[in-house]
C-alpha cells in the first residue's frame, strides 16, 4: 500500500517503463501468439493493460484516457504501445496530483472499499503479473525478452 505519494510515482515509473518494453517486443505478425488455441493471446494481454490500468486508475479517481470494453483490440502492436504509453503518462500526471492523505481515503473498487494507496498498488501487481504472461508469450514466438528487471537467459 502507498502512503506517500513520491512513493507511487517512483514505482508506477519503473513499472511502466518496463510494460513499454514489452509491449514494444511485440510484431504484428506475432500479436495471436497465445500458450494454447484459445487462450489470451499477446494482443489481448496487451490491450488488457491498457483497458485494467484505465479502469483501476478510475477507481482510484483519475481521469486519464480510457478505452471502452467494447472496443477491439488493436491490429498493430504500435496502437497498443502508443495508447499505453498515453494512459501511462496520464496516470503519471494525475497521481502527482494526489497528496499523501488521498492516498489512505477509501475508495471503491471492484471488490468493496479499499484505501486508493492499496489500490494504486494492485494496479501495479496486476500490470506485473500480466506481463509476466507475455514473456513466455514473446519467447515462444521466438522474439527477444526485455529485461525488465534485469537480464534475460538470452542476454546472459
Amino acid at each position: 500500500m502507498y502512503r506517500q505519494v513520491e512513493d507511487f510515482l517512483n514505482d508506477w515509473s519503473i513499472a511502466a517503463e518496463g510494460t513499454v518494453q514489452v509491449l514494444k517486443a511485440m510484431t504484428d505478425d506475432t500479436l495471436d501468439q497465445c500458450i494454447v488455441e484459445g487462450h489470451n493471446s499477446l494482443a489481448w494481454l496487451g490491450w488488457h493493460l491498457v483497458g485494467a490500468a484505465g479502469y483501476f486508475s478510475y477507481l482510484a479517481g483519475l481521469t486519464v484516457p480510457m478505452i471502452r470494453q467494447e472496443d477491439q483490440v488493436p491490429t498493430t502492436a504500435a496502437e497498443i504501445v502508443a495508447t499505453y504509453e498515453k494512459l501511462a503518462n496520464s496516470i503519471k500526471e494525475e497521481a502527482a496530483k494526489l497528496s499523501n492523505e488521498g492516498l489512505l481515503e477509501e475508495v471503491n473498487s471492484f471488490k468493496g472499499p479499499i484505501s486508493r494507496g492499496a489500490l494504486l498498488r494492485a494496479m501495479i501487481d496486476h500490470q506485473t503479473h500480466h506481463r509476466g504472461q507475455m514473456t513466455v508469450l514473446l519467447r515462444q514466438a521466438g522474439l527477444p525478452v526485455p529485461g525488465v528487471l534485469g537480464p534475460t537467459k538470452e542476454m546472459q
